[in-house]
């Protein structure tokens, strides 16, 4: 018989999986998790098990239900038709039946098996068992009244989201559900290193061409989409790979279901896979590893499974509960299995949202169109949302003028727990902000309008803040020098993801402060360029155009744009501007040796000491150390260096030659002259804040 997933027979049985895991446990099948699979043999009993338990719980609310007999009939004979003793069989099952599903032992413990024996009674009913079947006794309608009425009280309890704070709103439900809760397709996030395929994958999956459109061909900020499986919807946010985007995987990562790893089978692990696998475990997601251009010829996939096991990722095969997959993006190997995992783990988790609920979603870009103005993307995470619904985005505010899905199709509404991209805000709210509905316009533009107030008094607070430190640091280590930049990028997420990095890396310096001026989107503007030249800054244009006239007045006004296409150059820029404003480190090299053996008088250069050069060389201008017998007698420099009546700029061993040097005539025979030289050596700065030497080694 055909094997099936725990969660597939808890939700035909109408149980949760760890209601079915416990009894599964007691019936001697150790070891499980919702997503293992379990024999057919296995599954045919636990029904069989289930169905008696609930014949037996039937039977107990009759008795319940009967008024209590006097006790001199009840000792009498029975009023009903004789029964016949069970045979051999039926109490062997029974034992079995009591040994898989144990009584409860508690209050809260019986309610619960009553919430889900109904539930069953329900689920059984729509799969219409024949009269002879255990669940074709009488129903349970006392069990189903108490059900009820504990759903009336809590829907009578005030809503939690009256209360709750923005992010806990865009969880994830939990507990019951209400009657008119849906399922929600998993959202999964592709999380990996740069160039080990994850946009290729997507684009296999969705059969579109995002990667011929992509710099470089590197994924340059979060895009969300869906496939559609069977009828089975899942949503995919495609975050970057690159270390740069690490705050939006960040972000990404909070709002998933499912994380996919992709690890390229002839590359492994790298260091933005570590962070992406860091990433997932933070937010607390399943992770399925897909290891990608298996159809190479180098590819290794078991040296990567092997290096999975030092971050705790052990796969099934060997013993674990990480899926891994062996695909390949190129030639579709292994994608049916891994869309199937993908639908796999997110049925486990029981996802569903409450259309009719107040809506409630998270954003994952926002940018500028030309036609169009603020353009969001929003994922819905409950509640449904309409075209006309006026929304509350951080500090923006708008009504929605028009809904379109991930293909660009326009839609009336669109249901929880899909991405619909948004025009009508007021602008671009950050990626990851909170988006909430308002009873209209006005309502919207006053929470708008105080959560705005509320961020300026922050900042105000944060700068005063910032002005102690710098004070406190200019104290401590003299003048700071200055970068000042404006960025100007194509969507809010490049731009979160620039001023990110950039302050991180002041957080790391001492010697130079990097002062983000300005953030924003849409085109360099003659305003920008005002603001950049009042302030001294540069503007970075990331994937962003500026018109002649921009142009123009940046180079009548002395201001650099800096234009760019990929994220890591403007880094790399950054990172050479800063090392250039660092102060250079003064290295003293020994560079030779030499002995006095013999004392002349010179009328042009005064006392002068005749040598021979035992090491390395003397060099005019050279810092000189005077030893006699193991002490120093004098420092200083020597200014004058001849060989053969001529001036020389060096000398080199074993040569002979004359030194003089200004202020010092105490030159005598055996005395040895350590010759150093004073070296500026440039300093660089790394991302990660890391200074490094760079050493002249000629």
């Amino acid at each position: 018989m055909a094997k099936v997933r725990v969660f597939a027979l808890a939700k035909e049985l109408g149980l949760k999986s760890s209601s079915l895991i416990k009894a599964l446990n007691h019936m001697g099948v150790p070891n499980l998790t919702p997503a293992s699979a379990i024999d057919g043999e296995t599954a045919v009993a636990v029904r069989e098990l289930l169905m008696e338990q609930l014949a037996k719980a039937r039977e107990r609310a009759k008795e319940a239900e009967q008024p209590e007999a006097p006790v001199a009939e009840t000792v009498s004979e029975p009023q009903q038709a004789p029964v016949a003793p069970p045979v051999e069989a039926d109490v062997a099952q029974q034992q079995e039946v009591a040994a898989a599903v144990p009584e409860p032992d508690d209050e809260s413990e019986i309610k619960e098996r009553e919430q889900e024996l109904a539930m069953l009674e329900r689920q059984i009913a729509g799969h219409g068992f024949g009269p002879s079947h255990p669940a074709a006794y009488s129903s349970i309608e006392d069990l189903e009244q108490r059900i009820a009425q504990v759903e009336a009280t809590a829907d009578a309890e005030p809503r939690p989201d009256a209360v709750l704070p923005l992010p806990e709103l865009a969880k994830r439900h939990s507990g019951p559900r209400p009657e008119t809760a849906t399922e929600v397709p998993a959202v999964v996030t592709v999380l990996g290193h740069v160039d080990h395929g994850k946009t290729s994958l997507l684009d296999a999956l969705r059969n579109t061409r995002v990667v011929a459109g992509e710099s470089g061909g590197i994924t340059q900020h979060i895009g969300a989409s869906e496939l559609e499986v069977n009828g089975k919807r899942i949503v995919f946010i495609d975050t970057p790979g690159h270390q740069a985007f690490t705050a939006i995987r960040a972000r990404g990562a909070q709002i998933t279901d499912v994380a996919v790893l992709i690890v390229a089978a002839d590359d492994g692990i790298m260091p933005q896979t570590v962070e992406a696998i860091n990433h997932a475990k933070a937010a607390d997601v399943p992770i399925i590893v897909a290891i990608n251009k298996c159809d190479l010829p180098t590819a290794n996939p078991e040296r990567v499974k092997q290096q999975l096991l030092e971050h705790e990722l052990v796969p099934e095969e060997w013993g674990g509960e990480t899926i891994v997959v062996e695909i390949s993006a190129t030639t579709g190997q292994g994608l049916d299995d891994l869309v199937e995992m993908l639908l796999l783990v997110g049925e486990v988790q029981e996802l569903w949202a409450d259309p009719t609920a107040d809506f409630v979603g998270v954003v994952i870009e926002a940018g500028v169109a030309t036609s169009e103005g603020a353009v969001c993307t929003l994922l819905t995470r409950n509640g449904t949302l309409r075209v006309g619904d006026s929304l509350v985005a951080g500090s923006h505010f708008g009504r929605v003028r028009r809904l379109r899905d991930w293909t660009g199709k326009s839609v009336k509404e669109m249901d929880p727990g899909r991405p619909v991209e948004v025009i009508g805000l007021s602008g671009t709210p950050d990626a990851g902000e909170i988006v909430t509905r308002a009873a209209g316009p006005k309502e919207a533009r006053e929470i708008a309008s105080a959560r705005e107030e509320q961020a300026r008094q922050h900042d105000i607070e944060a700068s005063r803040a910032a002005a102690l430190r710098e004070l406190f640091a200019g104290m401590r280590s003299g003048e700071v020098e200055q970068l000042s930049v404006i960025i100007k990028a194509d969507v809010y997420g490049s731009a979160q993801a620039l001023e990110a990095n950039l302050m991180d890396l002041d957080s790391r310096l001492d010697e130079v402060d990097i002062e983000v001026i300005h953030v924003g989107v849409g085109p360099v503007t003659e305003s920008d360029v005002m603001l950049a030249r009042a302030s001294e800054a540069i503007i970075l244009a990331f994937r962003v155009d500026y018109a002649p006239a921009v142009s123009q007045t940046a180079e009548v006004e002395g201001v650099e744009i800096r234009p760019y296409q990929i994220i890591y150059e403007v880094l790399d820029d950054i990172v050479a501007a800063v090392s250039g404003m660092l102060k250079p480190v003064v290295e003293t090299r020994p560079i030779g040796k030499a002995e006095v053996l013999q004392i002349f008088r010179s009328s042009r250069a005064g006392v002068v000491a005749g040598c021979r050069v035992v090491e390395g060389r003397l060099q005019r201008n050279a810092k000189i150390n005077v030893v006699r017998n193991g002490e120093s007698v004098h420092q200083g420099t020597l200014n004058s260096l001849r060989r053969f009546e001529q001036d020389v700029s060096q000398v080199e061993a074993p040569a002979e030659c004359g030194v003089a040097t200004e202020g010092y005539r105490g030159w005598q025979v055996g005395d040895i002259i350590e010759a150093t030289i004073e070296v500026e050596m440039e300093r660089r700065v790394s991302l990660t804040g890391e200074m490094k030497v760079q050493r002249d080694h000629g």
